[in-house]
This record gives C-alpha cells, structure tokens and sequence, in this order.
C-alpha cells in the first residue's frame, strides 16, 4: 500500500472510516480514530440552509480527536445549496468536501439526491462544477456503480468527476436497488480505476484483512473505504492498516480493553447529545457490541429496551463481568 494523495493532503493509512448517517458521529470518530484509521469521514449534511446552519450540523463536522484532516460529506441536489454548504463548510473549518452520490435510502432518492443522481449525469456534473468552483479545498465523491444493473455508468461519472478537478471517487461495489443485498461487485471497480488517473477507493463488503486485501487486488483501488462492518468493532479499520501497512495480524482488543472502549463510547455519547438522546443513540452502538461479542439475544433485548441511562452501563458491565 503507498500513501494516499487527496489534492494537497498526503494520507499515509489509506484505511477510511465510511460515512454513515446516525452511525458515524463524532463519539463513534472519536473512538474508531482512538484506534487508528486514515480519516474518519463524517456523516452527511444536508445542503438545506434550514437544516445545515443548526446546532445539531455544528456537532457532525466537529473533527474527531487526532483528525489532522476534517472530511465531512454533503447530500443535496439543489446545485446552489450544494455550492452554499461547500463554502460554510469551508468557513467552518472543513479540509475536505465529499459528494454524496452513492445513498441508496428511499427517504434520500426520492428526493433526487444521493444515488438518485447517478439516473441525471448533467445534474451531477453540475453540482461538481459549482462546488468545485465555489472551494479552493479539495472535492471528493462518493457512489455507486450505477441506478441499477442496466445503468452501470459509474465510469461515465468518474470521467467527468476528473475534468471537474475532483480529486478522489469512492466507489460502492453495488447498484443502488441492490441496497445491500448480494454480494459487492469489486471487479466492477476495476473499470472505474482504468478509467481515471486520480485516487479511486473501494467501498463495499470489507469485513477483515482478507477482503480488504482481495478487494484492492479485485479493483485495483488506491485504498479502502470501511462502512457497516466497523460498527461494533471501531478497532477493525486498525487491524485492516496494520496488515496492509505492515502484513502484522493483531488480534481484536482484550475483554477488559473491549470493556473500557464500550464504556468511553458510550460515556461520549451522552456529553454529545444529552441524556435521554444520548442514551437511545449510544443503545444502538452498544447492542451493535455485543452482537460482536456473541451476547445472548437477551442482554441486547434488555439493552434496547431499558431508558435509564445508568441501567444501560449496568447492564454492560454485568455482561462483561461474566465473561
């Protein structure tokens, strides 16, 4: 693996944190970069001036602790909004602008954004020129292969990412109606990596070392993008940099360290939003913990289930004290 180069950034772990929305928040971040990851992407901002101008948009773009590099990823499909949140963005002291063109949920599509664009390629090169234009940081985008199978047109868009300046395509080994049914197509991203000379990451199906390794060898890729997999185990983008950088395997942290981390998480949660918020967010990542560690259906039901947010601490630490 070398280095990877977005504009003028120089990222020696090309190992990303994916974004995700209501997953990839500042705690979980801050956690996953606590372990070592390239850049944690946040989770997306809507280009609506009534929404992106909130309180609750000042926390999604916060860096994590240890971020040199602030990447934070835009949805929309109204062009000058798209251009507007760009520079507020930048303003507010964001390195890095992603596109989302890759969001394969209805509630985004219907709204002809996300993976919705990859049907209007006009649209499309119209919201990269004008955010292009309207930062002098570097712009990324993010997709899929296409609509669906009889629209495969991630090369197309590609192309035209390049002539726009965008410095960097990450591509999501799936069409947007196969959501995340079937298996990630990383042979596809081949064509996207000949096609282009700038950075292409491959995203999709990257669940450890060996997929991780069988995915660049597949597509060609300059790194990877990990998403759902991360999700109760921050550590695995760290243990995928490891084996790629180096080619040492290291073994997912201890129980007590598990113990710590879930707790920190958890504890950073509630800082972020509040009590009653931060309990139902934080309940969602820690039943994701447990599914990692094998829990019984119970203690994610009694999890799920509880509002008191020192019962949910509770109920942790006696699921790891008997371990």
């Amino acid at each position: 693996m070398q280095e990877l180069k977005i504009g003028n950034h120089i990222i020696s772990n090309p190992v990303l944190l994916a974004p995700m929305s209501g997953v990839s928040d500042l705690p979980f971040r801050n956690v996953v970069k606590s372990f070592g990851a390239g850049i944690c992407v946040s989770e997306m901002v809507a280009s609506n001036h009534l929404i992106r101008e909130t309180k609750e948009s000042l926390k999604k773009i916060q860096p994590a602790n240890g971020e040199d590099i602030n990447m934070v990823q835009i949805i929309g499909s109204e062009i000058n909004e798209m251009a507007d949140t760009a520079r507020w963005l930048v303003d507010n002291n964001v390195d890095i602008i992603d596109i989302n063109f890759g969001c394969p949920a209805k509630k985004v599509t219907g709204k002809y954004c996300g993976s919705a664009l990859m049907q209007y390629p006009a649209t499309a090169l119209k919201i990269m020129r004008f955010v292009k234009k309207a930062v002098d940081v570097p712009v990324t985008v993010k997709m899929r292969m296409g609509w669906d199978n009889e629209n495969l047109n991630a090369v197309e868009i590609a192309k035209m990412a390049e002539g726009e300046g965008i410095s960097m395509i990450t591509v999501h080994g799936r069409t947007r109606q196969q959501q995340y049914t079937g298996v990630a197509n990383w042979d596809f991203i081949k064509s996207v990596k000949q096609s282009v000379k700038i950075p292409v990451i491959v995203n999709g199906d990257i669940v450890g070392e060996q997929s991780a390794i069988d995915a660049l060898n597949k597509s060609g890729a300059d790194g990877v993008m990990i998403g759902r997999a991360s999700r109760g185990q921050p550590w695995l983008l760290n243990q995928i940099s490891s084996y790629l950088l180096s080619g040492i395997k290291i073994d997912k942290p201890d129980i007590n360290k598990q113990y710590d981390t879930i707790i920190n998480h958890y504890n950073q949660m509630i800082e972020h939003y509040g009590d009653y918020k931060g309990m139902l967010m934080g309940r969602k990542h820690l039943s994701w913990y447990l599914k990692q560690s094998n829990a019984c259906i119970s203690f994610r039901d009694k999890i799920m289930s509880t509002s008191c947010k020192d019962e949910v601490k509770d109920i942790i630490r006696s699921f790891y004290m008997l371990r």
